[in-house]
């Protein structure tokens, strides 16, 4: 993960996608993407799409605390 990326959490999912409400989500920055309203997100599949950004929160967690959540997602 580059210092690009952020995490975010998932508040609404669609059935047609691979998201899981509540989960959180490995996420980076896409500047066409975000023109658009959109935000690109690695979901359940382990693949990255652009997914509509009202769907998620951005989680702001620096430092040691990002690792550690690294490490967790990376477990999953």
């Amino acid at each position: 993960m580059t210092a690009a990326d952020f995490f975010i959490v998932c508040v609404e999912a669609s059935t047609d996608d691979d998201l899981l409400v509540g989960r959180v989500y490995r996420a980076c920055e896409d500047a066409s993407g975000e023109r658009s309203g959109f935000v690109r997100v690695w979901d359940e599949s382990g693949e990255d799409y652009l997914y509509p950004a009202e769907r998620f929160v951005r989680l702001n967690v620096a430092g040691r605390e990002r690792d550690r959540l690294e490490a967790a997602l990376s477990s999953v």
